[in-house]
Order: C-alpha cells, then sequence, then structure tokens
C-alpha cells in the first residue's frame, strides 16, 4: 500500500459464512455494487482464486455514463482476505474478522491522483455500507439468479414481460390466475396476486424501486396480500420486507438477453428455483412465436 492509502471500515451484523458470500458471489454483487442511487450494476464475474479477474459493469440509470471495473487477485483466503491490483497499479485489501454472528470488514485501498482523497473514502465507503445493507439481508434472505436468451427485440420482450394480459400468459406457470393490479412506472404501489382453491386473492405487496425502460426493472417486496387484505407490517411479513425481484434486458446479436435476480427465503428457494424456469421458458416461447 501507499501512503496515500484509505481505510474503511464496516460492522456487518452477519456471520462471516455470509458475509463473504454477499461479498464475493457475482449475482451478490450486482444488488449492492453502486455508491448511490443513481447508479447500479448490472453484471459482475469473479473468478476468485489468485491470478483470477474481478469485474463489475457500473452505469448510471439516466445512460450518460458507465464504466467496467477490473482487478486481479493476488491474494485469496477463504472468508478472511482478499488482495487485488487495479490497472493502474494500485493495492486493494479487504479482510473479514468473525465476531460471533457479526463481521467485521475492513477495506484498504490505494488513493487515486484525480479526486480529494475525501471524495474517494466517501464513495467507497458508501458501496461498502450499500454491501453491509444487503449481506445483513441476506442472514434470511439468499439472492437466486435465472437468465434466458430470447430471438426477439429487447422492447418486444420488455413489453411482453410487463404488459398486462401478457404477464398472465407466463406467470401462469406460478399460478393459473396470476395477474398483477398496478403500475410498472417507479415509485408506483404493485400488486402480484393469485386466486386460492377458495376464491380469496393471494399474493404481494410491493413498489417499483425503479424502472429504466428496455434495461431495468427493480420491485421491492412490501408484505403479503392474504384473503384480499393488505399485510405490510407484523411477523408475517418480516421474512419478506425489503425483498428484491430485478429484471434486467441487454440487447444480442440474436436478440435479447433477459436475467432475474430475486430475493429468497429458504422456504420457497426450491419453488422459486423450478418455477421460474418453467415461466421463463414460456416467456422465451410467446415472445419468439
Amino acid at each position: 500500500m501507499t501512503k496515500n492509502s484509505i481505510t474503511i471500515k464496516a460492522l456487518v451484523n452477519a456471520p462471516v459464512q455470509i458475509a463473504w458470500r454477499a461479498y464475493t458471489n457475482p449475482v451478490a454483487v450486482t444488488q449492492w455494487n453502486f455508491a448511490s442511487d443513481d447508479w447500479y450494476c448490472p453484471t459482475a464475474e469473479n473468478d476468485l482464486r489468485v491470478g483470477g479477474k474481478m469485474k463489475s459493469r457500473m452505469e448510471a440509470k439516466d445512460g450518460s455514463f458507465g464504466f467496467d471495473f477490473e482487478a486481479i487477485y493476488e491474494e485469496v483466503i477463504d472468508q478472511k482476505k482478499l488482495a487485488y491490483g487495479l490497472a493502474d497499479g494500485r493495492k486493494v485489501v479487504i479482510t473479514f474478522e468473525s465476531d460471533g454472528d457479526k463481521t467485521n470488514v475492513v477495506t484498504k485501498f490505494d488513493a487515486e491522483s484525480e479526486n480529494p482523497l475525501e471524495m474517494q473514502e466517501a464513495g467507497w465507503q458508501a458501496i461498502l455500507n450499500n454491501y453491509k445493507a444487503y449481506a445483513e439481508r441476506a442472514v434470511r434472505m439468499e439472492t437466486l439468479y435465472f437468465e434466458t436468451e430470447i430471438k426477439a427485440p429487447v422492447d418486444k420482450v420488455a413489453t411482453i414481460m410487463l404488459g398486462e394480459e401478457t404477464y398472465k400468459e407466463w406467470t401462469a406457470e406460478f399460478n393459473p390466475t396470476s395477474r398483477y393490479k398496478g403500475s410498472w412506472q417507479k415509485g408506483s404501489k404493485i400488486l402480484f396476486i393469485g386466486t386460492d382453491k377458495d376464491g380469496n386473492e393471494e399474493g404481494m405487496v410491493s413498489r417499483i424501486k425503479e424502472h429504466l425502460p428496455n434495461k431495468f426493472v427493480s420491485i421491492e417486496h412490501l408484505g403479503m396480500v392474504h384473503k384480499g387484505e393488505e399485510i405490510t407490517t407484523g411477523k408475517v411479513v418480516e421474512g419478506w420486507a425489503g425483498a428484491l425481484e430485478n429484471y434486467s434486458f441487454a440487447e444480442t446479436k440474436t436478440g435479447t438477453k433477459l436475467w432475474v435476480t430475486l430475493d429468497s427465503n429458504e422456504e420457497y428457494k426450491d419453488y422459486f428455483s423450478e418455477a421460474w424456469q418453467r415461466a421463463l421458458k414460456k416467456l422465451k416461447q410467446i415472445c419468439e412465436a
């Protein structure tokens, strides 16, 4: 490290195994690797070994700017330490110190010369704070990942995926009566519901956290619909409150790559893993018809 190195810290309320996975799993990285809500991280890769490359894409949500962050690992000690070098020669070291059901995460990095030290420290600390929030959520929820390649333009795929009538077609793989009530506009409340065997409405109370047309949709689940009643407080929703469900779209040479990330608790993990595969297969069939 150089004399202009900066140290930032976070005490994460999660065991070291979860804290480590939240930091190193590429799917997890996309959920927290940005300094402010004006940015997001659409993709990440992580070859977790000495000599392996770590790479993430960071983009402004308004499309004004984006860049790739790349590094090569120089040291990897499972659940204890990561050290990597950046293209410009700067070094970064992250340590994980277990403290029972908590983990002290400390990052020390060489500062660059273009921006004030205070600005760099604030930016890196903001990202670490996002990581802390995600890792603490990961104690009760795991982020699942699904993807598919569709031979259709991005705008067609997004329109079919979110359209009121076509949404019912592909989500019928979850429930034959699946539907939504509300709007996909950012900040809007939206209900994802279906009818049970007794004719009751059941589902999720949610809001659209972000919507970048034909690029990215983030849904934050706030509570549950039970027998037609919206429940957003109490123990019944504690396991789901704050869960995110994200849809990302990217243009390819043959059409569209669509990937979905979904926070799930252990109880529903197997169900979602199977049902989402079927749902995306159905969506692909509709879009390519």
